[in-house]
């Protein structure tokens, strides 16, 4: 699997927007990609070290549109913390 194929899009939401701040951001990640394959696509594309990553699938969720109904979409969420020393990822630093 290539590192860019893991990495999906980021997350922005008000509650990954506060953890920004504490070097914590929230990514969509390919729903059978692992924790080491996940902490080596960030540490390649935004050249920066990675402390811990906690992964989330999350449900799809049920919607109705008039008499239809269907469901969301279900993917995986990645929280990447960096380390201290670690710089930022530039992507996040023009939204916070």
């Amino acid at each position: 699997m290539n590192k860019y194929d893991v990495i999906i899009s980021p997350i922005l939401t008000e509650k990954s927007y506060d953890g920004i701040a504490d070097k914590k951001y929230t990514f969509k990640v390919a729903s059978d990609a692992t924790k080491t394959q996940i902490k080596v696509a960030v540490e390649d594309i935004f050249g920066v070290k990675v402390a811990k990553v906690n992964t989330v699938n999350v449900n799809g969720k049920k919607k109705r549109m008039g008499r239809s109904e269907g469901m969301t979409s279900a993917y995986k969420k990645a929280i990447v913390t960096l380390t201290e020393d670690s710089k930022t990822i530039e992507f996040f630093e023009s939204l916070a």
